[in-house]
């Protein structure tokens, strides 16, 4: 039953009202009635805002064309225009990888500082001219080597850190707080240390965070009360939990016991628009739960290379600077709904002014905060979970502004921008009092302030950088970063070249391993677009030590770590020695062709080249082929070089240059079976009817793509769709390179056939074997969507949210597999093959227990044999189906907790058999 606005315009309490996107809230809606108390007064401020490193992510931000890269600064940093960050966090660089690409450091080698090292001050300058009243944070996550001589915790690392204040101190910038190592707990001595080293050296304002891993630091800080005055702000990542829908925030006793300023000063980790609701709710809960009062997403934006790990994630994403196109995320809006009503310094209010509506976690949360003038005050309200409108009833007293307030919403269910960040009809209150309607899944920000607004640039196009492309350094200064170059570990600068050559070259900086974040590798960087498919990238070298060198082409997925960058690479030494490798996203290293040439010797200039033709790999020395090999893994990807260890390497007359179109072999994998275009018993009779069968990797499944646009099995028939109807059939005939025999493999993986203009489409959406394939109108159905190989990607529970994981990444055979909180580790990074296998690790099955195919059969990891029984069809319903059995891959009686192991059972669609591979 509904109740119009007129008649609650009638009631005796006269309150002044607004619905807002309904014109009325619905029977059984929760109503809660708040006091907005001036006099009541709980924490103060402290803000909202976000991480610029761990690491790499704001890296491509710098490169935009001067009018998009201002356009982005504004709807990160601008006051009333967009998110209006009020923390922002700058990573100190280390030169090794923390998470997404290696920050470089201001001090590759002791004593030799510069101030310009990096993008981090740059973006601090850009946050300052445009918010001079923003709060900035500084924390390492790696070091260089030379530090401590490996020790993290050491007077050199604070003399390390000082002296990058003193950085930003020429740039400008006051950092106003300053972490101890990212999630590595505390030494209780070097915080303590670093406390009188600030305060020795001119920074006694700067507050130490502590330790930026959990509220354990807390325990120690009560009872250390040296400790406990060194540190100023508590922090925590991830109070809500990891990859978490944050609907629970708390803290710790001990932690509010220590009276100091609680943050959450690292959440998020998630899609900048799928994650929004937690956004949110890590905010108004994260204070409600815990008395949190500061928070820093991470990461800022996603301005990096679209194959590396969390690539959408932040408030908005950057990653073709070529372009300028950039895209806001429904992130950006939810902080722009706390930030442009707030403040730091701003208290929040207590009592029913900050809570749960109807006292129900379900319906939704808020919280108010009183401006520093003692009258204005503002409430954001989350209804992010409720199920419908909530009415709240709101009082303002105790010396607050009981006038006109002003209402924003943002709807997180809409995918279209006009929904987001909107200003709604403001509302009179009558002697302090209104009503609201707030509809579900929507963040509302209700204010007294003003000068709230919404920017109105647009974004470009977004566009591929297109071939061929090159650079000879020779444009940059001295130490400076190369355009477009993204280094993955180690650090990659400009320096004037060596061994007889003039002008600049790119170099290797990092002179010995870092002390790392995560795990170590070689130390490379990557340039380009990640959809160059057919070309040849060539550069000069000149060898500074001996060791060996990398050049890489076709760099697609990388898995943390950096290790597990899939790309091909020719690795050639100092000794002449050469190899064409493989490496996957599992960090497995395939020689797939080597040998020896004379030796190149140090301090001499070669040039090496590494070309991609179809499923065709060349290398060349010096003009020279080396080898050719044929693979099937990789077909499109970056560029990049790379030292194999930390030598200090220069490369010069870097190019990328396109090819000829190949031939392409690979499967034809439904998306929505699991199963394989396949030519029954491996007929090669014209007129053959191809259907879905299991995924063997036979001969018979082998679909090369031509530069004829021809999809041939057996090297000499052809896909052909003669029929060119709606469900005739596809079969295979003679190749005759007519239009019923050309086919274009579209991005999203949808097979069209050139001459009706209709697709590959599996019969009737079936998902069994013998299943017909036919032409069909094109409809964007999962039936009609066909993967081309190896597929890699987590398995995420639907019912639970929980990814399955190897516990502890033991790789042992009979190790069972169970829930975890995802975390995009190699241990949850499941490939489904060719042949129909879900490997981890990449040597390692997913597999019934000892072959079993009964009901509650267990499931483990296991060295790869062929058995029906480590094959799996990966559904596009979610289903995980095992050929063996038959069964579904199943949560243990629904389990949702950490731990909770799998079994098979019969397929019944219920929630625990369903899973999502992103």
């Amino acid at each position: 039953m509904r109740g119009s606005t007129l008649l609650r315009l009638l009631l005796p309490v006269l309150l002044a009202t607004t619905t807002l996107g309904a014109t009325a809230a619905p029977a059984g809606a929760a109503t809660t009635t708040i006091a907005v108390d001036g006099g009541s007064t709980g924490r103060t401020f402290d803000g909202v805002g976000a991480i610029s490193g761990g690491g790499g992510n704001s890296r491509l931000l710098i490169d935009y064309p001067p009018a998009q890269r201002a356009q982005i600064l504004d709807y990160l940093f601008k006051p009333g225009y967009g998110a209006a960050v009020q923390l922002l966090k700058l990573e100190i660089g280390g030169d090794a990888n923390s998470t997404d690409g290696s920050e470089p450091s201001h001090q590759h080698v002791r004593g030799d500082i510069d101030c310009n090292a990096g993008y981090e001050f740059w973006l601090g300058e850009q946050a300052v001219a445009r918010n001079p009243g923003i709060k900035l944070v500084a924390l390492p996550w790696a070091a260089p080597g030379w530090v401590g001589g490996g020790n993290f915790w050491s007077q050199d690392m604070i003399d390390y850190d000082i002296s990058w204040l003193d950085c930003a101190k020429r740039h400008g910038l006051t950092i106003g707080y300053l972490g101890g190592w990212n999630e590595r707990g505390h030494d209780k001595t070097w915080y303590k240390n670093l406390r009188a080293a600030l305060n020795s050296r001119g920074y006694g304002a700067v507050q130490i965070v502590g330790d930026d891993s959990s509220w354990n630091t807390a325990d120690d800080m009560l009872s250390d009360s040296g400790f406990n005055a060194a540190v100023g702000v508590v922090g925590s990542h991830y109070p809500c939990g990891y990859l978490s829908d944050a609907t629970t925030c708390a803290s710790s006793a001990n932690a509010v016991s220590t009276g100091k300023p609680l943050w959450a000063s690292e959440f998020g980790s998630q899609d900048f628009n799928t994650g929004s609701a937690a956004y949110i709710r890590t905010i108004t809960r994260g204070y409600l739960d815990g008395q949190m009062t500061g928070f820093m997403n991470w990461p800022l934006v996603a301005a990096l290379y679209s194959n590396l790990p969390y690539s959408t994630v932040g408030l908005a994403t950057a990653n073709t600077p070529w372009s300028g196109a950039y895209q806001l995320g429904k992130n950006l809006w939810a902080n722009a709904q706390v930030a442009q009503f707030t403040q730091p310094g701003w208290k929040f209010l207590t009592g029913s002014a900050s809570g749960y509506l109807g006292g129900n976690r379900a319906n939704g949360s808020y919280i108010s905060l009183r401006a520093a003038n003692g009258t204005d005050y503002s409430t954001i309200y989350e209804t992010t979970g409720a199920s419908a409108a909530q009415t709240v009833n709101v009082t303002a007293s105790g010396g607050l502004n009981t006038g006109t307030v002003h209402v924003w919403s943002t709807d997180l269910g809409s995918s279209n921008p006009a929904d987001h960040f909107v200003k709604q009809a403001d509302v009179t209150p009558a002697s302090g009092t209104y009503s609201l309607t707030l509809q579900p899944n929507r963040i509302y920000s209700v204010t007294t302030t003003t000068g709230q607004g919404k920017g109105t640039a647009t974004s470009p196009a977004a566009g591929n950088l297109s071939l061929p492309y090159s650079d000879d350094f020779d444009g940059y200064s001295t130490r400076s970063a190369a355009k477009y170059f993204s280094d993955m570990q180690g650090s990659y600068e400009v320096r004037p070249c060596a061994a007889g050559r003039g002008g600049q070259c790119l170099q290797q900086v990092a002179p010995v391993r870092p002390i790392n974040w995560q795990d170590d590798s070689d130390a490379f960087t990557l340039v380009g677009d990640p959809q160059w498919s057919n070309y040849t990238v060539g550069t000069d070298v000149d060898l500074q030590q001996a060791g060996t060198v990398t050049l890489l082409g076709r760099a697609g997925t990388q898995n943390r770590p950096q290790s597990h960058q899939a790309a091909y690479q020719l690795r050639i030494a100092d000794t002449g020695a050469w190899s064409i490798a493989k490496n996957s996203s599992g960090g497995v290293l395939t020689t797939l062709a080597s040998g020896s040439h004379a030796a190149l010797g140090l301090n001499t200039w070669h040039n090496i080249k590494l070309g991609f033709s179809g499923n065709r790999i060349t290398a060349s020395l010096d003009g020279a082929t080396l080898g050719a090999v044929t693979d099937t893994a990789f077909t499109t990807g970056l560029a990049g070089v790379g030292v194999v260890g930390y030598q200090t390497n220069l490369f010069d007359n870097f190019s990328v240059t396109p090819n000829a179109d190949g031939n392409y072999g690979g499967i034809l994998k439904g998306q929505e079976s699991g199963l394989c275009a396949d030519v029954p018993a491996a007929s090669q009779t014209d007129g053959t009817a191809i259907a879905l069968w299991d995924c063997t990797g036979g001969a018979n499944q082998s679909w090369t793509a031509t530069p004829a646009k021809q999809l041939m099995v057996y090297g000499t028939k052809c896909l052909d769709a003669s029929g060119a109807t709606d469900g005739s059939p596809v079969r295979i005939s003679g190749c005759t390179g007519g239009t019923a025999q050309q086919w274009a493999i579209t991005a999203d993986g949808s097979v069209v056939d050139a001459g009706s203009g209709k697709c590959l489409d599996a019969t009737g959406h079936g998902t069994v074997p013998g299943t017909a394939l036919v032409l069909w109108g094109c409809n964007g159905g999962a039936n009609q969507k066909w993967a081309r190989g190896d597929t890699a990607g987590i398995l995420k529970g639907q019912e639970s949210g929980k990814c399955a994981d190897v516990p502890a990444a033991n790789q042992a055979d009979g190790t069972v597999p169970a829930l975890w909180d995802c975390n995009n580790g190699t241990n949850q990074a499941w490939t489904s093959t060719t042949s129909n296998q879900l490997k981890v690790f990449d040597t390692k099955c997913l597999e019934t227990a000892g072959g079993a195919t009964a009901d509650g059969t267990a499931i483990q990891i296991h060295d790869c044999t062929g058995a029906a029984t480590q094959q799996w069809r990966v559904q596009a319903g979610g289903a995980v189906v095992n050929v063996g059995s038959g069964k579904c891959l199943d949560v243990t009686g629904h389990g949702t907790t950490n731990g909770t192991p799998f079994v098979i059972w019969p397929c019944t669609g219920a929630a625990n058999q369903r899973w999502s591979r992103s």
